[in-house]
């Protein structure tokens, strides 16, 4: 039944694509959720399958490459990792696609339609991504939500601004996908496979460096797809796209996909100490330098786009720590709060028409009750307050990161203190105080839709509870996700910490969110940020001036090189010549044709000259002929 989960996406795209000029929206949307909702329940029932025991299941589907003795198989891989993930992808996804049928409602039908089908293509590309039984499988997904990202964050292709902000997202993970692609090669040239199970089944034959190569290689690939310093800045930008497609690429697809790749390469991972320290030192790094621009963010969907790319470097943190179960956790209860987030945000800019400027906002708690309870619900799941599903996956994290390096959880902590911080700020400034919109806008306010409130509600109920699944053994639970994903994330951090050590540690990041979200929520309720930002404010806001930075060394170079290329190598050179020699050949026949004047005494006397000129070639000819003759 594995293939039938990737199918129901495509079926849906193929059917919203090509039929998009004559489909109602309500069928649209019946195609495109329901195709989702198909997978997810055969997603449910694959599931069950393997944890119920069943075994590791490859199933091949056709001959992909074979050349020789070289062959690579369209093969699927059904497993504890691949079976979560399925879920995460599909639960959440159709919650997503929910939300859009109504969200999206005021669009033509035949862009409805066309979103729908992008939609839809991009969940089958994750699909594909997660199932792969190889590399190459895994490389074609990866390309899929690539160009989906493209085609969605440009949807309203005709703003020049949401334009730049698609190539920008294509172009910086094209950067990361050539590294990615490197791995694979080298992979190939010294294995001469790519399936998982003979990559780790023989990776005994790999020296260090080979392992080293390949890992880093791999995690260049990571750093792109889930936006990890220095090819994060596309994430941000990817607002520009409707807010639905924001929640799937934060929460269910795409930016979850270099934590999946690693967590799935773990056997090369921990052979390679160098590598770990690369991925550990890139997460804290991305996790704190994010948060720091979240917290002076004015944009309501920009906050929460820098919360995702610092919640990743979390993830990775733990990746470069040994904790794999830790990161893949943060990464389910991070999709359900984050998608909520996003989705509530939708539904705020959906109440006062598309105002996504929090200084603007203001007293929307008694206009959007459901919207606002969700909404809490989600801060206090990312802020990591107990018994939120946030706690436990972040706790984890931060527990094997002092098992590694005692630095690595006060850098944690810090950050975790300012997720909270940013988050409360976002939270009181956009629902407590006073509405601080136009009247116009505060007349039309009112609560959103139940295609749009009940995907909340459901969210938030799973940001309240997604952390039980795998409570630690020092609260009293028995880490139920830890010994579900044990047969194929096979290695964990190398100290373990007694239970009075993880107590304080958890107490500690506790009270540091705690006091750091209860200090912005009496600071912002009271007295909202109105005025621009001044001084290391300003510097905040302005992100840093990364994409500044960029522009001047990267962007403004390369453009000025392709202008040069174009201008005077193109243009002056190679176009100047080959239209020189047309120019030329033109000017010589019409001085040519002067010849032919009409005149009988002209042609006689060309015919002449030419009789001398043959005769003197000829006698020159034989001259020369019988003059070698009588030397040799």
């Amino acid at each position: 039944m594995v293939y039938l989960v990737p199918l129901f996406p495509l079926l849906g795209f193929l059917l919203n694509g090509i039929f998009r000029k004559s489909l109602s929206k309500s069928l649209v949307g019946i195609i495109g959720c329901g195709s989702i909702l198909a997978s997810f329940i055969v997603s449910v029932i694959l599931f069950s399958e393997v944890m119920s025991g069943g075994a590791l299941a490859v199933q091949p589907l056709f001959q992909f490459i074979n050349v020789h003795d070289f062959k690579i198989d369209f093969a699927f891989q059904a497993d504890q990792l691949s079976s979560l993930f399925l879920l995460i992808i599909t639960g959440v996804g159709f919650l997503i696609h929910v939300y859009s049928t109504s969200y999206m409602h005021d669009e033509a039908e035949e862009h409805f339609a066309r979103y729908f089908s992008y939609l839809n293509l991009f969940v089958f590309s994750m699909l594909l991504l997660v199932l792969g039984a190889n590399y190459v499988i895994m490389f074609i997904g990866w390309e899929g939500v690539g160009l989906c990202s493209y085609l969605l964050i440009g949807y309203w292709f005709k703003n020049d601004g949401y334009n730049y902000a698609a190539k920008k997202a294509f172009v910086m993970n094209r950067i990361g996908d050539l590294g990615f692609l490197l791995g694979i090669f080298w992979l190939l040239s010294k294995l001469g496979t790519a399936n998982y199970s003979d990559v780790f089944a023989n990776v005994s034959h790999l020296s260090p460096t080979d392992i080293t190569g390949i890992t880093v290689l791999l995690f260049i690939g990571a750093m792109g797809k889930s936006a990890q310093i220095p090819l994060y800045t596309w994430l941000p930008d990817a607002m520009a796209g409707p807010t639905p497609v924001s929640a799937l690429i934060h929460a269910a697809t795409m930016v979850t996909a270099g934590i999946y790749m690693v967590a799935r390469s773990n056997a090369l991972y921990s052979l390679s100490a160098v590598a770990e320290n690369l991925v550990a030192v890139v997460g804290i790094a991305t996790a704190l330098f994010s948060a720091t621009i979240a917290i002076k963010q004015n944009d309501i969907k920009k906050v929460l786009a820098y919360s995702t790319v610092s919640q990743l470097g979390y993830m990775f943190l733990g990746l470069g720590v040994g904790a794999y179960t830790g990161s893949v956790f943060h990464v389910m209860t991070h999709a359900f709060f984050k998608a909520l987030l996003f989705l509530g945000a939708g539904s705020v800019i959906h109440a006062i028409h598309n105002q996504q400027d929090i200084r603007y906002m203001g007293g929307l708690k008694k206009y959007l009750p459901v919207t606002h309870l969700t909404f809490l619900i989600g801060c206090i799941a990312i802020a990591g307050i107990p018994p939120f599903s946030g706690f436990f996956s972040k706790d984890e994290i931060l527990a094997a990161a002092y098992a590694a390096n005692p630095i690595y959880w006060v850098l944690g902590v810090i950050g975790a203190g300012m997720t909270a911080f940013y988050m409360f700020r976002l939270y009181a400034t956009t629902f407590l105080g006073e509405f601080r919109g136009t009247e116009e806008q505060k007349h039309h306010l009112h609560e959103s839709p139940a295609a749009i409130t009940i995907p909340l509600i459901i969210l938030a109920v799973l940001a309240f509870a997604g952390g039980f699944v795998n409570v630690p053994e020092v609260l009293g639970g028995h880490e139920e996700l830890h010994h579900f994903l044990s047969p194929v994330l096979t290695t964990e951090p190398a100290h373990e910490l007694d239970h009075n050590t993880e107590l304080t540690l958890m107490g500690v990041s506790v009270i540091v969110a705690f006091l750091s979200g209860a200090f912005a929520l009496i600071k912002y309720s009271k007295k909202p940020e109105l005025d621009e930002p001044k001084g290391l404010g300003k510097v905040l806001a302005n992100k840093w001036y990364i994409d500044e930075l960029y522009d001047a060394m990267i962007v403004n170079p390369v453009i000025a090189l392709g202008s040069f290329f174009k201008n005077v190598i193109e243009k002056s050179g190679i176009d100047g010549f080959v239209n020189g020699i047309g120019t030329f050949i033109q000017y010589s026949s019409r001085r040519l044709r002067l010849v032919q004047n009409g005149k009988v005494g002209t042609y006689i006397l060309f015919m002449v000259f030419s009789m001398i000129v043959l005769w003197l070639i000829f006698w020159n000819q034989t001259t020369i002929t019988n003059f070698f003759q009588k030397i040799f």
